[in-house]
């Protein structure tokens, strides 16, 4: 009951964080936006400077208490309540897709020169080969659920003696390591993936395209929510 009642309090903690961090994120997207637009001097510079390095900040901030959340919680990270049916559809490994970060990057940043594109070809092929690595060992997770060890603890759950009881809690705990473990890495492919590409690019482009994942991040939501708002409408209207 204890247990229950502090992940119940981790879960609330973490959604009120997210929705005021979502709102900060708004606030981001009307300054990169503002800024985009003003014409070049030494002063654009410096405010573009001092804006990208707030950005990043609250993008550190997010990992931060996604984090403490993962370690006091893993399960919950990959059954997000906090996000919509639509952003859940869209996740992999619990968060964005690291080559999402360059597809981005292709779309929405101009005046890429031949050397940022030739650069930013080889970032994709290393974090697509390793996002499948981790994919790799996200598949490994899944045939422990799969294994016929678990299968059989999972199928006499309520029915358990003393030392299946140990037995099983040994299991829940592995199984728990290695699912932190994979998302520990996907965080970091993650994190090393947008740092890449932040570096090969200029100020100007680096606040274009801060501005595009952020505007990305917030349509799919809104999406999301008007998705779920309409489905709880019509599943009501069918219940009447």
């Amino acid at each position: 009951m204890a247990e229950r009642f502090h992940q119940q309090n981790v879960q609330s903690s973490f959604e009120s964080f997210f929705e005021a961090w979502l709102s900060r994120q708004q606030s981001f997207v009307d300054q990169l936006l503002t800024l985009s637009l003003t014409a070049d001097s030494p002063l654009k510079m410096e405010q573009m400077n001092a804006l990208i390095h707030q950005v990043l900040s609250h993008y550190q901030q997010y990992f931060q208490e996604k984090s403490r959340l993962t370690d006091a919680d893993v399960f919950l990270i990959f059954s997000p309540t906090w996000l919509t049916s639509y952003e859940r559809a869209l996740l992999w490994i619990a968060d964005f897709k690291p080559s999402l970060v360059l597809r981005l990057v292709d779309g929405a940043v101009e005046d890429l020169s031949p050397e940022q594109k030739v650069t930013l070809e080889r970032i994709g092929e290393d974090t697509r080969r390793q996002e499948r690595a981790v994919m790799g060992a996200m598949a490994s997770v899944q045939e422990i659920l799969g294994g016929p060890s678990w299968q059989r603890l999972a199928r006499r759950v309520g029915r358990l003696m003393d030392g299946e009881i140990d037995e099983l809690d040994a299991a829940m705990e592995m199984l728990k390591n290695a699912m932190m473990g994979v998302l520990e890495k996907a965080d970091e492919l993650r994190v090393s993936t947008a740092r890449k590409a932040v570096e090969i690019l200029r100020p100007s482009q680096t606040v274009q395209f801060l501005a595009a994942a952020a505007q990305f991040q917030l349509r799919v939501r809104s999406l999301g929510t008007r998705l779920d708002s309409r489905f709880r409408e019509d599943r009501a209207s069918a219940q009447s």
